[in-house]
């Protein structure tokens, strides 16, 4: 249990801020963030302004790093511009930098013709100290190269003197994550449909972070949860979840998707 009113492995019906304040100190080791972005993808994304949206950011991120263990993990999705602002605020909450993960989603938030097209969201990957969970072996990625890979595993490439032979799993991962859009990956026939919601994140890279950054039987917390995918993904991974979800349509959704994972 992590309190009288909540337990392990659900999601609330609960205002983050609401949820973050029944949750006891050090509790997670890897918190996931899908917040809004204030960019009007529905009421809860709606702000009056830049002054609004970012105070509600400050005061989300500083009710949650209490949350997490020494040595635990944060991950946080936003535009690349919010995340200039959260990645100084993060800072001053002592949080410690270890990536600007650009993911690189194929799809453009729009045709624009005055600048370059958006093609990115930005990941923060920051951790509470510097000694964090880290499985860089469970996250390694296809060689680019599978010619010249397939000559170095007989003979070896020279590098600094030495004779180096790629590993069987792959390269180390970088923090340039290629992923179709959700969006995009649910065509119909050549043709996008309307999602069940309007920011949902692939399953492979909530996948990656909490292969990485967490382990079997470890808590996740999964704030703003939309559909419910981080929580999803951590069950079928072994991990315990908790997170909030403030909409009720969701929770239910949620709620089946969970049922469904043996």
């Amino acid at each position: 249990m992590v309190n009288k009113e909540l337990k392990i492995n659900n999601i609330y019906n609960l205002d983050v801020l609401e949820f973050l304040e029944k949750v006891p100190n050090g509790y997670a080791d890897l918190v996931v963030i899908d917040p809004p972005y204030n960019l009007k993808k529905g009421d809860w994304d709606n702000f009056k302004n830049e002054k609004e949206f970012l105070d509600f950011t400050y005061n989300y991120l500083e009710k949650c790093i209490p949350k997490i263990k020494e040595g635990g993990s944060l991950y946080i999705f936003n535009t690349a511009y919010n995340s200039a602002f959260i990645l100084k605020y993060l800072l001053d909450l002592n949080m410690t930098y270890q990536n600007w993960i650009v993911w690189y989603k194929k799809d453009g938030f729009s045709a624009c013709k005055k600048k370059y097209v958006n093609n990115q969201e930005t990941i923060l990957y920051f951790t509470k100290g510097k000694n964090s969970t880290f499985n860089y072996d469970d996250i390694r990625e296809p060689y680019s190269s599978k010619n010249r890979i397939e000559a170095a595993e007989k003979k070896g490439i020279i590098k600094n003197g030495k004779r180096w032979f790629p590993n069987s799993k792959g390269k180390l991962c970088s923090d340039i994550w290629e992923y179709t859009s959700v969006r995009l990956l649910n065509k119909v026939n050549g043709k996008t449909i309307k999602q069940e919601h309007p920011t949902p994140k692939p399953e492979l890279m909530l996948e990656r972070i909490i292969k990485a950054s967490s382990n079997k039987k470890d808590v996740v917390m999964d704030l703003f949860s939309g559909t419910g995918t981080t929580s999803v993904i951590a069950k079928k991974l072994g991990r315990n979840y908790i997170g909030c979800e403030i909409d009720k349509k969701y929770c239910k959704l949620i709620k089946k998707r969970l049922n469904n994972v043996n």
